[in-house]
């Protein structure tokens, strides 16, 4: 791999890695209730596990309730039972057109539990920049010892790396602050 290989490949990864942990986010409740927050529920939709947001219109017209419209009436009681085996503690409340979701306050403990797991994604997260960035390092000693590059380039493109592995990580922490900072209010 070339220098501008070795670099495109790290950030475009990083900049994965930073996605992925911002869609982990969208999908963890804070104060005021979003339909992200059902996001994740899969409904068996003729034997194949389908996302909810392909199959229904997912809507919050007040802060603590949900309101699931499915494009085809025919599949609210699967819907509902998918929302209710679910690991996210919701009892949806089929009126035969739609679903309705109050979602309950959060209390003390369940905000501390959703800050220490904000926590644990962000962990995650710059694990995974980390890794990045021991994988673009061995892409850089292998095109040294094949003579592609200087040894004084070699280490210009691993403080590089570093660098980015930095911005990336402190986005990682910021969106980590703020979203905790949002759960605990």
């Amino acid at each position: 791999m070339t220098e501008d290989e070795i670099l495109m490949d790290a950030e475009e990864r990083m900049e994965k890695a930073v996605g992925f942990f911002r869609s982990e986010l969208v999908g963890l409740r804070t104060g005021r209730t979003s339909p992200a927050l059902i996001d994740s529920v899969r409904v068996n939709y003729y034997g194949n596990p389908t996302p909810l947001k392909q199959m229904a219109n997912v809507s919050a017209p007040e802060p603590q309730q949900l309101i699931v419209r499915p494009f085809d009436p025919s599949v609210l009681k699967e819907i509902e039972k998918a929302i209710l085996t679910s690991d996210l503690g919701l009892m949806p409340q089929n009126d035969g057109k739609v679903i309705r979701i109050n979602v309950p306050a959060l209390s003390g403990d369940q905000r501390k539990k959703l800050s220490a797991r904000v926590k644990d994604l962000g962990e995650d997260a710059r694990v995974s920049i980390r890794n990045i960035r021991r994988d673009a390092n061995k892409h850089v000693d292998t095109a040294e010892k094949e003579k592609t590059l200087t040894e004084d380039d070699s280490k210009r493109i691993k403080e590089e790396i570093q660098e980015l592995t930095k911005k990336f990580e402190s986005k990682v922490n910021d969106m980590a602050e703020k979203k905790t900072a949002e759960v605990m209010e």
